[in-house]
């Protein structure tokens, strides 16, 4: 199945679509060498797979399974079609002025499906980003199921129902611990509630997701963010952020999540679009010291 839309603006798909891709080896998301999007997921309606290219101001796609005709439908809201920065004025800080003239097409995408958001942010929880992608990556490749379509090695996450049925020594193979494991388990089990989220405003679906045990404030917004494209959410509690904001807004290596919040108030309702211009601009504060050496939890 097929779609074709016009954005009537151009469309940056690595810029827009990059921030679902959970590290280079995700089998559920991935960039092609011809720079096509490949998306593998359980939608509302069955396992599918799409394939999403652009060139200027259109956007074309295709799916397979059962899935397909909901993954089309939800093409322009991917591409961030209701994402609106008009009223976002970035002049005041040179860098990301000239990297948002630069990437006009770039908004920020939703995808409508929240536990697919939330899973993996919950494996993030308290490791580093090579844990939680090796975790991903080993949940998909021993629990997914293969993608429709010519999507090879393509995987589609576990569903809901599976995650309930993993027995707890294959989330210690999985290097995920009990709390993470709990936490996952416990939204899987109202899984249908959690995806009511996406008719909610941002700060309803916010107060829904942390009603669950183990889900704070960081792994709320990292799920609203993607899910429902929340223009506004930050993600207080992450390791890196507070000293990136800090390094790009006021030249400080080191700064707090009070420090970062204080430096983003000015574009409240557009924070998280000013994050991931700060991202994007590869700009990273001054590191001190050896790495964290983490533990892997596979080996206890």
């Amino acid at each position: 199945m097929q779609r074709v839309w016009e954005a009537g603006r151009l469309i940056d798909l690595r810029s827009t679509l990059g921030s679902l891709r959970r590290g280079a080896g995700d089998p559920a998301h991935r960039f092609d060498a011809a720079g096509r999007f490949w998306w593998a997921c359980e939608t509302p309606v069955g396992p599918g797979t799409m394939c999403v290219a652009a060139a200027g101001a259109q956007a074309s796609a295709q799916a397979w399974g059962d899935g397909a005709d909901w993954l089309l439908a939800q093409l322009p809201a991917l591409l961030g079609d209701d994402d609106d920065w008009s009223a976002l004025d970035v002049s005041a800080v040179p860098v990301l002025h000239e990297l948002r003239r630069a990437r006009p097409g770039f908004r920020l995408a939703r995808t409508g499906l929240v536990m697919e958001a939330l899973v993996p942010a919950v494996l993030e929880q308290k490791v580093t980003g090579l844990e939680a992608r090796r975790s991903w990556r080993l949940l998909l490749h021993r629990f997914g199921t293969p993608a429709p379509g010519p999507a090879e090695g393509m995987l589609v996450p576990p569903s809901a129902q599976a995650l309930l049925e993993l027995p707890t020594w294959e989330w210690h193979r999985l290097g995920v611990d009990g709390k993470r494991q709990r936490a996952i388990c416990v939204a899987a089990s109202v899984a249908r509630r959690l995806e009511e989220c996406v008719g909610m405003t941002h700060a309803e679906a916010t107060a829904r997701l942390r009603l669950i045990p183990g889900i704070g404030i960081w792994t709320a917004a990292e799920t609203t963010q993607r899910a429902l494209g929340d223009p506004d959410s930050v993600s207080v509690g992450d390791y890196h952020l507070p000293n990136m904001v800090g390094w790009v807004l006021a030249g400080r290596p080191r700064s707090t999540d009070e420090q970062m919040l204080e430096l983003l108030a000015p574009w409240s309702g557009h924070r998280q679009r000013v994050m991931r211009l700060i991202e994007l601009s590869g700009m990273r504060a001054p590191r001190y010291g050896p790495k964290f050496n983490y533990t892997d939890i596979r080996a206890i």
